[in-house]
């Protein structure tokens, strides 16, 4: 099933408004749907769909999400509505722990998540034979 941009959008801001109101605090720039598909540029194109991304800098706080992304897994996984409900609400709750973290000053899932990208690497590498 592929939602449109639209009904992705729709049922994120449903999501975001059952989350605690404390974790949007300084997240001054909110949370945006934007409709780019990001790739990973360490894998080649389309092996590896960035979801989302938490931002911290001159702009401000803010976390982005892909819809792009979500709608290329989407299809490539067959995705049902309870698919992309769980990616959605999976990916905004590790987007909203990043800017609890920075506001703490804490890297904790920063750390984890660079532990995960390695190993993702090194299984990628050694089934390409690279």
């Amino acid at each position: 099933m592929l939602l449109s941009f639209e009904q992705a959008g729709n049922l994120l801001d449903e999501m975001a408004e059952s989350f605690p109101k404390a974790l949007f605090e300084e997240l001054n720039g909110g949370v945006n749907l934007l409709e780019d598909a990001v790739t990973d540029p360490d894998f080649p194109e389309g092996a590896v769909y960035i979801l989302g991304e938490y931002c911290d800098g001159m702009l401000g706080r803010y976390v982005n999400l892909y819809y792009g992304s979500f709608a290329a897994l989407a299809e490539q996984e067959g995705w049902s509505l309870e698919n992309w409900t769980e990616e959605l609400r999976q990916t905004l709750s590790h987007e909203l722990t990043h800017h609890m973290e920075a506001r703490g000053g804490l890297h904790i899932l920063d750390d984890r998540d660079e532990e995960e990208l390695a190993a993702w690497h090194e299984t990628y590498n050694k089934n390409s034979g690279g």
